[in-house]
């Protein structure tokens, strides 16, 4: 992969750019890099795209934000359009899989024009705002059992725990989340007195069957230097995404759309299936909703072939030179 270090306003992004021709952007989530990408960022240079795949705000080589206020999703699209400037592009399709997925969306929406095509990974469009501040219903949920999402709340707290281990946690997440793991039965351990790694699961001997070694050790060697805080941030952001998108509230998706997940995704299992109707009510350009038995979270590394093949159709149907069409 060709990574390069591109400055937009003094941020500094660090990307892989490969190939030539209409942009694919490919954003990705916790705890990703534009490494994730990799798979999909060689089948579209072959295919005669530019595959652009950023390590995002606080990951990797690329800056990490000042405030918690930088990792909200209209702040970082903003930045993207910027990046889309600096590197003299109008237009691209942009992916997003985990914590990428809102950030793509909202670029949708906020920058149709900029938007030739949007692919969510992992995450189904959700167009209705919380009824309460994100932090306080995790909160309440999180005095059920153990939640994730409100033990990352706390500003230094998780970073402390996944900081002192970074190869562990990444081990055990990787598999929990995978679609060999049934993530929710970390839900059967309570909140107190746990941290993360107590209640993730023993994971097996690399290699996997879509994990390399060499793979997996790029992450560590990544995330041993950078450690976890930049990303554990994305979710203190949820509270700040929640007072910045009043506007946006039911608000539809009108670019082209393709929605991809692995079947035993925890993000579908606590989705629930009445995401996806709603997703296809608020997405009326919505053109495939592909969810691939077998596959968990990761599903753009879990199963490469097919997720290539569907990003490529759904890409090279598009008109990615004037206004989004059929």
């Amino acid at each position: 992969m060709s990574e390069r270090e591109v400055v937009v306003d003094g941020f500094r992004w660090s990307i892989s750019d490969l190939g030539a021709g209409p942009p694919v952007v490919m954003c990705h989530g916790f705890p990703g890099l534009g490494f994730s990408y990799r798979h999909q960022s060689r089948a579209l240079a072959d295919s005669g795209f530019r595959a652009l795949a950023p390590d995002m705000p606080g990951y990797g080589r690329t800056d990490t934000p000042v405030t918690i206020d930088d990792y909200a999703n209209d702040r970082v699209a903003d930045q993207l359009v910027g990046l889309l400037d600096t590197l003299g592009e109008d237009r691209a399709v942009f992916v997003g899989h985990d914590f990428g997925a809102p950030v793509a969306w909202t670029l949708a929406l906020r920058h149709p024009e900029r938007v030739s095509g949007l692919v969510l990974l992992a995450v189904p469009y959700a167009p209705d705002r919380f009824p309460a501040r994100p932090s306080e219903l995790y909160a309440a949920v999180a005095r059920k059992h153990f939640l994730h999402i409100h033990y990352f709340q706390e500003p230094g707290v998780a970073d402390r725990e996944l900081d002192a281990d970074p190869r562990r946690f990444l081990h055990r997440l990787f598999h929990a989340l995978s679609g060999d793991y049934h993530y929710l039965d970390i839900w059967q351990h309570p909140s107190e007195g746990n941290g993360y790694l107590d209640v993730l699961p023993h994971a097996p001997p690399l290699p996997w069957s879509w994990l390399s070694q060499a793979e997996f050790d790029h992450y560590v060697r990544v995330f041993s230097a950078t450690g976890f805080t930049g990303g554990l941030d994305w979710y203190r952001a949820y509270d700040a995404n929640w007072e910045r998108s009043v506007d946006l509230d039911g608000a539809p998706i009108e670019v082209p759309t393709l929605f991809i997940a692995g079947a035993r995704d925890p993000v579908l299992a606590m989705s629930g299936s009445a995401a996806l109707d709603r997703m296809r009510e608020a997405v009326p350009d919505l053109r495939g909703v592909h969810i691939l038995e077998g596959a968990g979270h990761f599903v753009q590394q879990e199963r490469p072939t097919e997720v290539n093949t569907l990003l490529l159709d759904f890409v090279t149907d598009l008109d990615v030179t004037g206004s989004a069409g059929h």
